[in-house]
């Protein structure tokens, strides 16, 4: 069913809120991961809230189980999880203001024996303003993007976590320019900054801020070192690279971080891979213009990343769009994407829009999703004749 848009309402199609939850009265969502009946939550940090976790065996009753708070002049927005283990960021925040005393820099390590309560083992100490956004899926190695000591900005670093309790420093790559001392190489105004990567094979797919997308050999990943570029115009604030190895193509969004009305376009671009050859091959259609107009942040923001043990397609793409929510579309034909669902939530007490955050597709194809300011947890289910689809596009 379609629901009209006056303003910041409710709209659907294909899609319908299955539950909700305020998170505790910390309803400022960002980074969201099942892991069987848990679910780890990252807080955006205004709420000082760090991490939630809530025992979600029965997705239409999420019970809120242990709340961690961030530590002072720091935020805990992202989590991963693999292999018995939790992984949780610490970055200054916030991210602009000066800080008035120590800030928590790192990564800490976490045991799930009980994935409810997990229990600390290890803390990597990263140094300079921190660890922005993590990924790892089991393994050997995680990477992240991070500001250590001697930097201008975020880089890209490997973790090894062959022992998880001592997790060590395992490589790192950066753009020319952003070490203390190195000359900048890049245009006067513009950012360029690690966000994460993504992986397929002995290929890292990295959003660069406004450097675009940069492909990184990772067949040795303690010696990352560039295999691709490409940026395009319009661009900036490249966030997520999903690549579709098998289609020979990726995915990718750039991230809207100004408020409207009338921001600058962020959109979701797909690009062609094939033979190693980086090339736009079409942008996915944008919500209704009428989005433009509203306050805060309208535009595209994360992907779900197709993790082992989620649901996984190289046909459909699951996205947020802050105040214009979770759009899913068709890559039946890539060089023409269509929106084949969407689902915007009503304004959350105290906000003039929703802000629809991050997104998580599990394995049974509920979408868990989050707002970033007050919002808290959205459970999504499927229509009929979506559901359907997805089980057509498993990948």
């Amino acid at each position: 069913m379609t629901q009209p848009l006056p303003g910041a309402a409710a709209s659907a199609t294909g899609l319908h809120l299955l539950a909700h939850h305020d998170l505790g009265g910390h309803g400022d969502g960002m980074q969201v991961l099942r892991e069987g009946d848990a679910l780890y939550v990252g807080h955006t940090g205004t709420s000082g809230m760090g991490t939630s976790i809530l025992d979600v065996s029965d997705p239409a009753r999420p019970l809120l189980v242990t709340q961690w708070l961030a530590p002072a002049r720091s935020h805990t927005h992202k989590v991963q999880v693999a292999d018995g283990l939790l992984l949780v960021n610490h970055e200054k925040f916030p991210y602009r203001a000066a800080a008035s005393g120590p800030v928590s820099a790192g990564l800490a390590v976490y045991r799930t024996t009980d994935p409810l309560r997990p229990e600390q083992i290890a803390f990597w100490p990263s140094g300079g303003r921190g660890v922005h956004r993590v990924v790892w899926t089991g393994g050997r190695y995680a990477h992240m993007s991070a500001t250590p000591d001697g930097f201008s900005d975020r880089i890209w670093v490997v973790l090894d976590l062959s022992d998880p309790e001592h997790p060590a420093e395992a490589g790192r790559w950066w753009w020319p320019g952003q070490r203390d001392g190195e000359a900048g190489s890049w245009p006067a105004g513009e950012r360029y900054a690690a966000h994460h990567a993504l992986l397929a094979g002995d290929r890292a797919y990295l959003g660069y801020d406004d450097a675009g997308l940069v492909v990184l050999d990772v067949s040795n990943m303690t010696r990352p070192r560039p295999a691709g570029y490409l940026s395009w115009d319009g661009g900036g604030s490249t966030h997520t690279c999903l690549p579709l190895p098998g289609r020979q193509l990726a995915v990718v969004t750039d991230e809207q971080v100004r408020d409207g009305p009338h921001a600058p376009e962020r959109a979701i671009r797909v690009i062609g891979t094939s033979g190693g050859r980086l090339r736009v091959a079409a942008r996915c259609p944008p919500p209704d213009g009428r989005y433009a107009g509203l306050p805060l942040r309208f535009g595209a923001h994360n992907l779900h990343e197709n993790r082992p043990g989620s649901y996984r397609s190289e046909r459909l793409i699951f996205a947020t769009y802050f105040s214009a929510g979770v759009r899913v579309y068709d890559l039946a034909d890539p060089a023409h994407p269509a929106e084949i669902a969407h689902w915007v939530p009503a304004a959350p007490p105290g906000q003039p829009v929703p802000q629809i955050n991050d997104l998580f597709v599990d394995e049974s194809g509920l979408i868990w999703a989050t707002d970033r300011i007050g919002g808290g947890l959205y459970v999504l289910a499927a229509e009929p004749a979506l559901a359907t689809l997805m089980e057509e596009a498993r990948s």
